[in-house]
Parts: structure tokens; sequence; C-alpha cells
């Protein structure tokens, strides 16, 4: 038969959409079991139903593979926030947050951080690059909250301001508390917000409105007040 100008052979398999979210999931679901030590290729192979060379085509090795993993499964548990002001973000990165170390996969996450990565350097870079992803996605916040002319301190550290929550999940996982509720969202936002916004700017501007309004008050005509224009005055015998 001769062959078809302009038309190539199909050559194996049709490629599979659903290989590459499949095959992370796995990888992070023995990740958390065994550790990344006893983490393997051919396991997370079988474990998603495919071969390792789909995997290899993929991910070059077993760390990049890891690390992807990890990193995905934290930018789908805990979404980024553009809400138009740097509360309303930290609310809801905070909220999504908690949600997630409250559940069992959230804390198995953290107790890994804690048991691993101290031993293994292989592990411990996992963790620093998700933490890195967030601090370059909490800066880029800081940045559109000063973009918009909110009062952010110039001092703003978007290091401390993910390690310090981070250092919370890792307190509690290490002396067996239960882990902040998603309903405390709101109160740790306000410690975060202490540290990062100018409140004197804020409190200059409060206290200007407000000699603004006692002048204003000031000034008005006695008749309207007689008259009942700004509430009922009290009647003097």
């Amino acid at each position: 038969m001769e062959p078809i100008h302009g038309v190539r052979p199909r050559r194996g398999r049709p490629r599979d959409p659903e290989a590459e979210p499949r095959i992370r999931r796995y990888a992070v679901q023995l990740l958390l079991e065994r550790g990344f030590e006893g983490m393997t290729v051919d396991d997370v192979a079988e474990a998603a139903g495919v071969g390792k060379a789909t995997i290899y085509r993929r991910w070059a090795s077993k760390e990049l593979l890891a690390n992807d993993a990890m990193a995905d499964l934290f930018d789908i548990a805990i979404p980024d926030a553009d809400t138009g002001s740097i509360a309303g973000d930290l609310r809801q990165v905070y909220r999504y947050a908690l949600e997630f170390v409250n559940t069992e996969r959230g804390l198995a996450v953290i107790r890994l951080a804690v048991s691993e990565a101290n031993r293994d350097e292989r592990t411990a870079a996992i963790y620093r690059d998700v933490l890195e992803r967030r601090i370059v996605l909490t800066k880029a916040a800081l940045d559109r909250a000063r973009t918009r002319g909110e009062p952010i301190k110039s001092t703003a550290d978007p290091v401390l301001m993910v390690e310090w929550m981070a250092g919370v999940f890792v307190i509690r996982a290490l002396t067996g508390q239960p882990m902040p509720s998603p309903e405390d969202a709101d109160r740790l936002v306000d410690v975060t917000l202490q540290a990062v916004m100018d409140r004197s700017t804020q409190d200059s501007a409060t206290q200007d409105r407000a000699t603004q309004d006692s002048s204003t008050a000031q000034a008005r005509p006695e008749s309207q007040l007689a008259n009942g224009e700004f509430g009922n005055a009290p009647h003097i015998a």
C-alpha cells in the first residue's frame, strides 16, 4: 500500500492527559508514607499505572519529581489570593493554610518536614523550595499593596511573614498541640498586620479627619442647631 503523503502513521499509545496529575498525586502519597528515601520511581510508576519511561520523560530525577509533586500539592491546597487589599489577601491565604494543616494530609506534610528535613538534605530542599515559592507570592502581595497606596512599612519582610506562620505549624507538630483552626485566621492576620502596616500613617490620617470634623462642627451656625438640623437640642428653660 502506498503511503498517504503528508500523513504520518501513529505510533504507540495516545498520551494520557491525566498521567501527570496522577503521578504527582501518588508521588506525594508515597513521600508522606515513606519519606524521600523510601519513595522510589518504580513504586510511583506502579501506583500511577504508568511505565518508568513515562515518568522520566517528564522528570529527569526522583528529586525533581518530589519537588514538583510537593509544590503542586501546596499550590492546590493553598492558592494565592488577590482580593484588593493586603488584609484580604492574608486572610484568604491564612484560612486556606489553616484548613490544610487541619487535614490528615496537611498534618502529615508538617510531620514529614519535622522528622525528615534535618536528617535528609533532599527532603530539606523540597521544603525550602515550597517556602521560597510562597515568599515570592507574599512579596508580590506586598508590592501590589504599595501600588494601591496601602501604608506598607519599608521593613516589611516577606521571608519572616512566611517563616513565622510555618514556625507555628512546626512547633504545634513537635509538641503535639492542635493546629490553629480556620476561625483563628483573623487573629493571626492581625498579628502580621501589626508588623507590616505603618500604623502611624493611618493614625495621623484619622487624627486629621477628627480635627477637620471638629472644626466643621464649631463653624456651624447656631441657627442650624436651634432649628434641629443636626439633631434635637435639649430645651433650656
